[in-house]
């Protein structure tokens, strides 16, 4: 099979390799979240913008450090875990502060949330939230769902206003985008909305998969590189989540070395790991080039075949990596049909 290159657009055959997508990963993907960042600040956290609310308070929203009660619809919301500001936005809440992980800068949010804010958030820091910042905005809501699940982030943030923090088993951003909804609509009395949500997007996931039935069973590596490392994703993330729905299996190889953490490392003596009946692979502060071209890469047997996507577009790949309610519909329309072309 030959892969192509798509540049904004268009395919050009090429001899051997993988499919690139146009544009260029600067940011830190999840799988760097060691270096991650960012937040926001303004208007109010208005769930009083006509969203029907299902919700009586006080709310109450089981987290790994307990059960956390909201005694009145928040007015006030920070939004600091992956996703976390998106998904309210899709709720019909604007945050007053927000983390931005992947340094989209303006509003700190995706394409897919652009011209939810009626006055951008206040930008917050990621791996380490300026509490102070955070205090000045006083918030009567605070959204870290998807984070490290450090007990003692949350002690400090809890201190300042109720916290959702990371669910049972959520830590190191292990969180679905279905569970990070289900968990801020409680949070903000709109439960009905949230469920809503979840229903509809469930059901897009079941069209693409029935769409492409190629999928089904098939065995599938997603992973990155960085400029001193590669890696790949193991289940219990949003990219596997996002994979897994539409039929494929995890890299069983792979996850059989799953530890505590969202990834593990792949080292160039065993990339052969990462052969699958799909290889998908996300730059981290390189050129995608820089993988594709990658000799040991190319002698990977799927890489091989030409069953192989490196992503090389800044929305479309932190589409698929941010995995939020508004992110997965928009890489269900984008990245679905390259994933459908490498299979060919």
């Amino acid at each position: 099979m030959s892969p192509r290159t798509t540049d904004r657009g268009s395919r050009v055959r090429r001899p051997r390799g993988t499919r690139l997508l146009t544009g260029a990963l600067a940011v830190a993907l999840l799988g760097a979240l060691a270096a991650c960042g960012s937040s926001d600040d303004s208007g109010t956290a208005s769930s009083d913008t006509g969203t029907k609310s299902s919700g009586a308070f006080p709310a109450k929203v089981a987290t790994k450090f307990g059960t956390v009660t909201v005694d009145s619809r928040p007015k006030r919301v920070v939004a600091l875990g992956w996703g976390d500001a998106e998904t309210a936005l899709a709720l019909g809440v604007q945050p007053v502060g927000q983390s931005d992980w992947l340094a989209f800068g303006g509003d700190g949010v995706g394409p897919w949330a652009e011209g939810k804010y009626d006055k951008s958030p206040q930008k917050i820091g990621t791996l380490e939230p300026e509490y102070e910042k955070i205090a000045a905005l006083k918030p009567d809501l605070i959204l870290d769902t998807k984070s490290s699940g450090d007990e003692t982030r949350y002690n400090t943030l809890s201190k300042i206003a109720p916290t959702i923090g990371v669910p049972k088993g959520g830590d190191q951003y292990k969180i679905s985008w279905k569970k990070q909804t289900s968990m801020v609509a409680q949070a903000l009395g709109l439960a009905d909305d949230g469920e809503k949500l979840i229903s509809d997007t469930e059901q897009k996931f079941k069209d693409a998969a029935a769409e492409h039935p190629e999928f089904k069973g098939k065995t599938i590596t997603v992973g990155s590189r960085t400029a001193s490392a590669w890696g790949a994703y193991v289940r219990g993330t949003g990219r596997i989540d996002f994979v897994e729905r539409l039929g494929f299996e995890n890299n069983p190889k792979i996850e059989a070395k799953a530890g505590d953490a969202f990834s593990v490392p792949v080292s160039e003596e065993n990339l052969q790991l990462l052969d699958a009946d799909l290889t998908v692979m996300a730059p981290i502060g390189i050129t995608a080039k820089t993988i594709s071209s990658d000799p040991l890469y190319k002698a990977v047997p799927s890489v091989k075949k030409g069953h192989s996507v490196v992503f090389d577009d800044s929305n479309l790949s932190s589409a698929f990596a941010t995995d939020s309610i508004l992110s997965v519909d928009y890489a269900l329309k984008n990245v679905v049909p390259l994933f459908a072309d490498a299979m060919k």
